[in-house]
């Protein structure tokens, strides 16, 4: 695994809101996520989380016959896959989060499985930390590619620099690829960078760089292992995203996000001193 980040690297990152690291994983560790990952899904049964078939609050019910064929997804698998837990709590990669981050420490806030299918639908731009139950500008996202992305099966696209000035304002994914313009309209004449990425190759994002992925134009799958990651401190904003009910009947606005059960830290710069 490429886990050491050069300055040039973290300064890629502060400026555009993403990195792309070509062969992050070994052959061998590749092999290693496809089969603990494919290994969780299967499991699932098409659930979303552990616990229950959907997010509460994704979406609008008029989106979701187009947004069901974007991608399957499927989160928190390393709460009831063992072997996808190894992989999510690896220390490496939660250094690596914690470095780009420029914060104290990492905790999970979510993974998530994203799969194209074939002819899927694609991503429309969207910001990523606006969905989550903390507002934080730190906030981050790996985003692992099990098969190769294509700019024919749906390879990433961002917008760099744009999570410089954008807010919490967000679209959703939806049918209108632009609908995040009427938002920051002053980002519609940014130049898009795509990220094809060889299997085995990650890229890392900034919660709120704008950011979105092309159709699924081809007859196969385009698998992807993601995960979502807190920076330590950061607190409830009232939103119940992934929480459960219950989990949300103790919280309170303001209150700080630690459950070491449901967020566990993965790297901290205090326990490395």
């Amino acid at each position: 695994m490429k886990h050491d980040l050069s300055r040039q690297q973290k300064d890629f990152y502060r400026e555009n809101g993403f990195l792309v690291i070509e062969d992050f994983l070994t052959p061998e560790e590749l092999e290693e996520w496809r089969a603990a990952v494919d290994g969780a899904v299967a499991m699932r049964k098409g659930n979303k989380l552990p616990d229950r078939a959907s997010v509460y609050g994704e979406g609008d019910d008029k989106e979701k016959d187009y947004y069901d064929k974007v991608f399957d997804q499927l989160l928190n698998l390393w709460q009831d896959n063992e072997a996808v837990r190894r992989l999510m709590l690896d220390e490496r990669i939660g250094r690596m989060a914690t470095e780009l981050a420029e914060t104290d420490g990492i905790r999970i806030w979510h993974d998530q499985a994203l799969i194209k299918k074939p002819w899927a639908n694609p991503t429309s731009w969207h910001l990523d930390t606006p969905y989550w139950s903390f507002s934080d500008r730190r906030a981050l996202s790996i985003w692992v590619a099990l098969d190769d992305a294509t700019l024919e099966n749906g390879c990433l696209f961002f917008l760099p620099g744009t999570h410089l000035r954008t807010t919490f304002e967000n679209p959703g994914i939806g049918k209108n690829m632009d609908a995040i313009f009427d938002y920051y309209p002053e980002f519609r004449t940014v130049s898009s960078v795509a990220a094809p990425m060889k299997a085995g190759s990650c890229s890392f994002h900034n919660g709120l760089t704008v950011h979105g992925a092309h159709a699924n134009m081809t007859s196969g799958y385009r698998r992807a292992m993601t995960c979502a990651y807190m920076p330590e401190g950061a607190v409830f904003n009232g939103i119940q995203n992934i929480l459960s009910d219950e989990q949300l009947s103790r919280l309170k606005v303001g209150d700080p996000l630690q459950d070491d059960v449901q967020n566990p830290l993965i790297y901290s710069r205090k326990k490395q001193d």
